[in-house]
């Protein structure tokens, strides 16, 4: 079989598609803060316009904001179409080029279900798509460093003596991160549950914490930079928590202005850092996995002369020597 090599424009491409992905994101948490998800009564057409037909740059308010988020949801469809072509291509790796081909479909649904919630005005469904984003984003950003030079690399990088107790952590904390953002979501379209929200934010402060604590390793910078990210997040995370609560329950003698431009910034900012630290905590825990399954190569088979393409995603073949 053929060795797996480092493509670095391969690379760049499934960072360029995370990227992008995070310009619907952005857009739609907007759309939802400012409640404009019904801006337009049908889809995937607006006003009866066709999705490039519609003046867009001549509408405003709602509409401006719901369009932009329709066009950027295509503008990420076109780019996923790109990555899973180059991966089937380019990839010598089975399971990476199926990777591509999946985000393509997630992507696929995503549209499809931002499509339904409009057409059958359903705030459960604008709960469900973005959720589903969240996974999406994680996902893309996944296979980003599946392509990436320290993931083929992974077998000759130093494996620190507590990476499967780094590796349980960071599943913890993806856990409890996914069950705050939920709860964050049925907040935002829902209305469901702030106490709960804010409650459960000192578990996922605790749960954090500990992770990035037992991941600081001077023996691998591999695994201590996205936990010093993950560490960083958590702070902005917190204090726009804050300001999000501030600017949509008040406090003392502070007036809530609905609408205003404080709150839109407060509230989509933490839903978007949101999203961004899952992200950084899923990159975390499938780090740890990696040099899991190569700390168990190493123990339990011969060492290899050379790589191979692997047939799993945490296999030590995966790797370049």
């Amino acid at each position: 079989m053929k060795p797996t090599v480092y493509q670095p424009w391969v690379f760049r491409f499934a960072v360029f598609t995370a990227c992008v992905a995070l310009l619907p994101i952005v857009m739609g948490g907007l759309v939802t803060t400012m409640k404009a998800g019904m801006a337009f009564a049908d889809w995937p057409s607006s006003d009866g316009h066709g999705m490039f037909a519609y003046p867009w740059l001549q509408s405003a308010g709602d509409k401006f904001f719901e369009h932009g988020h329709r066009l950027a949801g295509m503008l990420i469809g076109f780019v996923s179409i790109a990555l899973a072509a180059i991966l089937w291509v380019f990839e010598k790796r089975t399971w990476v080029r199926w990777c591509g081909v999946a985000v393509l479909l997630c992507v696929i649904a995503q549209g499809l279900l931002g499509g339904q919630r409009v057409l059958l005005d359903q705030l459960g469904l604008a709960f469900l798509h973005g959720g589903f984003a969240n996974l999406v984003f994680a996902f893309m950003a996944a296979v980003a460093l599946f392509t990436s030079r320290g993931w083929l690399n992974a077998a000759e990088k130093t494996v620190p003596n507590n990476i499967r107790r780094i590796r349980t952590f960071a599943a913890a904390s993806t856990a409890v991160l996914f069950v705050q953002y939920i709860l964050g979501g049925l907040l935002r379209h829902l209305g469901w549950w702030p106490h709960q929200h804010l409650g459960f934010a000192v578990v996922v402060f605790v749960v954090v914490s500990m992770t990035v604590w037992v991941s600081r390793t001077d023996k691998q910078p591999w695994i201590w930079k996205p936990a010093h990210w993950l560490a960083m997040m958590l702070v902005v995370q917190i204090a726009l928590g804050l300001g999000a609560w501030l600017t949509k329950f008040g406090f003392g003698n502070y007036l809530v202005v609905e609408g205003s431009l404080s709150q839109v910034i407060f509230r989509t900012a933490h839903f978007v850092v949101g999203l961004l630290t899952f992200m950084v905590s899923v990159n975390l825990l499938l780090r740890a996995a990696r040099l899991c399954a190569v700390a168990g190569s190493l123990n339990n088979a011969p060492v290899l002369e050379s790589s191979f393409v692997s047939p799993h995603p945490f296999g030590l073949q995966g790797g370049a020597r």
